[in-house]
C-alpha cells in the first residue's frame, strides 16, 4: 500500500508514476457503474462540453456517492499521497473526467497548481494527484500527454485569460459561474505553443497509456495535457488530489464552491482491511 523505493524516486525524478492494473477490473466496473446516474443528474457539479449537451466532468461525487467515498478513502490511493506529500491529507478536489466517444474535447497544455494557488490560495505544491482509469486508456481516446520532469521548472506564471472567454458550457449565459473557466476545452491557464515546444525540446513529451483498474500519481506542477476524443471508445477516469493538512489554503476573495475546492480539513482515515473486507462496495 506504499510506493516502493523505485516507484517514488520515478515520481520524484519524472512527476509521475503509473502502477498498472492496480484495481481489479470487477472493482472499477462497480465504480463505472455508478457514473450513468451522477451524469444524469440537473447538479451544478456538472460540467457541460462546449456542445451543451455532453458531460465532461463532475466534481465532488465522494461527498454524495457511497462507492466514490469508499475510493478516496481507499489505503492503495491515500497511503501513497500521504507518502508523497510527506504528511497526513485531505480530499482538495474530487472529479470524474468524461472523455466521451466522438465528443470528449481537449484539455489544453496546463499546470494544475497555477489554478489552486491563483484561484483558492494554496500556499506550496504540497499535493498530489491520484488518476485511477476506469476504461482502458490508448492511442486512440485522447490519453493524458505529460512532459516528464517539466515539474522541475516550479510554477509557470501566467496571466489568466478572459473568464467571459471560456464560458461556452453555458451558451455565453450571464448566469455562468466563473469557475467553469477553470474547467472548459479554453482553459484559464494555458501555456503557450513556443513555451511547449521548448519544454519538449528539453524534456521529451510520453503518453500514458494503460489499461482499465491503473492509477497515475502525478505531480501538481507537472505540465500536462490530452486530445479531444474522436474514437467509439470512451475514457472515464476518476482524479483525487490530496493537499497536505500543513498546507491549507489561505482565504481569498469569491472563493470557488466546496464540490470543487474540500474545505473539510480534517485527515482522511485510510479504511481497514477489516472494513474493506466486511464492505460490499468493492
Amino acid at each position: 500500500m506504499h510506493l516502493t523505493k523505485e516507484q517514488f524516486a520515478t515520481y520524484q525524478d519524472q512527476g509521475f508514476v503509473l502502477l498498472p492494473e492496480y484495481f481489479p477490473r470487477q472493482e472499477v466496473e462497480i465504480m463505472k457503474a455508478e457514473i450513468p446516474a451522477l451524469a444524469m443528474k440537473n447538479s451544478p457539479t456538472k460540467v457541460l462540453e462546449g456542445n451543451g449537451s455532453t458531460v465532461r466532468s463532475l466534481h465532488g461525487s465522494h461527498t454524495t456517492n457511497e462507492v466514490f467515498n469508499h475510493l478516496s478513502r481507499h489505503p492503495f490511493i491515500v497511503k501513497p499521497a500521504m507518502q508523497i506529500v510527506g504528511s497526513k491529507v485531505y480530499i482538495y478536489q474530487f472529479k470524474i473526467n468524461i472523455k466521451a466517444p466522438f465528443d470528449g474535447d481537449i484539455w489544453k497544455w496546463h499546470q494544475d497548481y497555477i489554478f489552486w494557488h491563483k484561484e483558492d490560495g494554496m500556499p506550496k505544491p504540497q499535493v498530489t494527484n491520484a488518476m485511477l482509469l476506469l476504461d482502458d486508456m490508448n492511442e486512440f481516446n485522447g490519453p493524458l500527454f505529460v512532459i516528464p520532469g517539466s515539474h522541475k521548472e516550479g510554477l509557470i506564471d501566467l496571466t489568466a485569460k478572459n473568464p467571459k472567454a471560456t464560458q461556452e458550457n453555458a451558451n455565453n449565459s450571464s448566469d455562468t459561474p466563473a469557475w467553469l473557466s477553470s474547467f472548459s476545452a479554453n482553459l484559464k491557464y494555458t501555456l503557450s505553443q513556443e513555451l511547449i515546444s521548448d519544454l519538449v525540446s528539453k524534456y521529451g513529451i510520453y503518453s500514458i497509456k494503460a489499461p482499465a483498474g491503473s492509477v497515475l500519481f502525478f505531480n501538481s506542477n507537472i505540465v500536462h495535457a490530452s486530445a479531444n476524443n474522436i474514437s467509439p471508445f470512451g475514457r472515464n477516469t476518476v482524479i483525487i488530489t490530496y493537499n497536505s493538512i500543513e498546507n491549507i489554503p489561505l482565504p481569498v476573495v469569491n472563493s470557488r464552491p466546496d464540490f470543487l475546492v474540500g474545505k473539510d480539513y480534517r485527515p482522511v482515515e485510510p479504511l481497514t482491511e477489516k472494513y474493506m473486507a466486511n464492505t460490499s462496495k468493492f
